[in-house]
């Protein structure tokens, strides 16, 4: 069978490009060298990595049915369930209906002002030229916020869960992604201390589940809103759905958002004329006041800061798929069984569709510019009909949080601290980022120029 050229294997193993020192760095030579389709054999896994637009709108919209989640996301079904993620068939598209209108527009408006009030809490502890680690920082506050937005729960119930949070996200990195579902068994310390956090998280959900089960109120999270939903026929979610669906929400609803802010500071502290346009318009549209949820329709340059991080350092560094049938691309035949992989952090770089794809460049996102891309040269919530069910909640919370703490703290990066990606299931820092905050006061320009506006 002929397929596309790529790398050649190393006897028994084939290519392991993750196991590279940079591996981001070994796709993109290889997608240079190789063209828009590549083919390499992970010891027993074939994968077949697409790098054009129009063969990724292939896979995810029109032949999406003849795929499955890859080989990661299956074997972590132990810990996630079958959540919106994991599932697949129409289990998964009834779970979808049931949860898309806890993320209609309305409803996710209704969390602008806890994002808010998490951030302003956050900035009273912060002190002017101390060093901390941004990303820690953000994952804390992010964590805190869909917390909140999940169960309505106080202070103290968010603290369990981040200890819990923090130990699963620590040990879902490298080989551990890889183990067979048995590896859950394992009696090694990481593994012991895994399933403890699984078994304490668990005992949250499950008791707060329970505690609504009695009172039957909505009160005003995500999870009333899954509990009332219904299908066609009338059910529900029972309450192991529940936990899915609440687990996978909290995995993914606040690292993925912290990944793209953490990233987010380092590329403004290298880029002082998109920072100084930022603060421009952070002066004029809110003139040193809280940003509400009507705000974000004047704050388009921090919606372009937010998407121009998101296609440098997409959180999602890449897709992939498992093939079901044997189908026909680019003039090559992919069989059964093997991988389909599609890289955000490939196409987002791609010069062809972003002229001097290193470069930070906000105004990219500007109407005139960004019609004119390709519909996947740029796709960092997925898409198709598995395309992130949380985007536009994503992209609330960055906007606001952006707004709220840069018009108050702008960070410089701490000299000689490496910068590094790690491309595991997100695309995390290495060594963190560690940056020096400073406190800023809105401008005098600004504070008049808003003030002329609304009078």
């Amino acid at each position: 069978m002929l397929r596309p050229p790529g790398p050649k294997p190393n006897f028994i193993i084939g290519n392991m490009p993750l196991a590279h020192r940079d591996p981001l760095a070994t796709f993109e030579k290889w997608a240079r060298e190789f063209g828009d389709i590549f083919y390499y054999r992970a010891g027993w896994i074939q994968v077949y990595f697409l790098n054009h637009p129009d063969l990724i709108e292939t896979v995810l919209v029109r032949n999406y049915q003849n795929f499955l989640k890859d080989h990661v996301i299956r074997k972590s079904r132990w810990f996630f369930g079958d959540g919106l993620l994991t599932n697949e068939g129409e289990s998964w598209l009834r779970q979808r209906r049931l949860a898309q209108p806890a993320f209609h527009r309305e409803r996710i408006a209704a969390y602008a002002k806890t994002m808010t009030d998490y951030a302003e809490a956050m900035l009273l502890t912060w002190r002017s030229g101390e060093s901390r680690d941004i990303h820690q920082e953000m994952m804390q506050l992010t964590l805190q916020i869909v917390v909140r937005a999940l169960f309505n729960v106080e202070s103290q119930e968010v603290g369990a869960i981040s200890v819990a949070m923090n130990v699963l996200m620590r040990n879902s990195v490298g080989i551990r992604l890889l183990l067979p579902p048995a590896a859950r068994f394992l009696p090694t310390p990481g593994m012991i201390e895994f399933r403890r956090a699984i078994r304490q998280l668990d005992a949250i959900v499950y008791r707060i589940i329970a505690e609504r089960r009695n009172n039957e109120t909505d009160t005003g999270d995500l999870l009333s809103m899954l509990m009332q939903a219904r299908d066609e026929d009338g059910g529900r979610m029972n309450d192991k759905q529940l936990r899915y669906e609440v687990i996978t929400f909290l995995v993914a609803g606040h690292e993925t958002t912290a990944l793209a802010f953490s990233w987010t500071w380092h590329l403004l502290a290298q880029n002082p004329q998109a920072e100084s346009q930022l603060h421009e318009e952070l002066d004029r549209v809110l003139a040193g006041r809280t940003p509400e949820f009507s705000d974000l329709r004047n704050l388009t340059h921090a919606e372009r800061v937010i998407k121009e991080s998101l296609r440098l350092y997409p959180p999602a560094w890449s897709l992939a798929r498992t093939v079901v049938k044997d189908f026909d691309i680019a003039g090559y035949r992919i069989p059964s069984g093997a991988n389909v992989v599609m890289s955000t952090w490939i196409m987002h770089h791609d010069p062809r569709y972003f002229p001097d794809p290193q470069k930070f460049d906000p105004d990219r996102w500007l109407p005139e510019r960004s019609q004119k891309l390709p519909r996947f040269a740029y796709f960092p919530f997925g898409g198709g009909p598995r395309q992130c069910i949380g985007n536009s909640f994503a992209m609330m919370e960055a906007t606001l949080l952006l707004a709220a703490i840069a018009q108050r703290f702008q960070f410089r990066s701490v000299p000689d601290h490496p910068i590094a990606t790690v491309p595991s299931f997100t695309l995390r820092p290495k060594y963190g980022i560690k940056m020096r905050s400073e406190a800023r006061r809105t401008s005098t320009a600004g504070l008049q120029q808003a003030h002329a506006i609304s009078v």
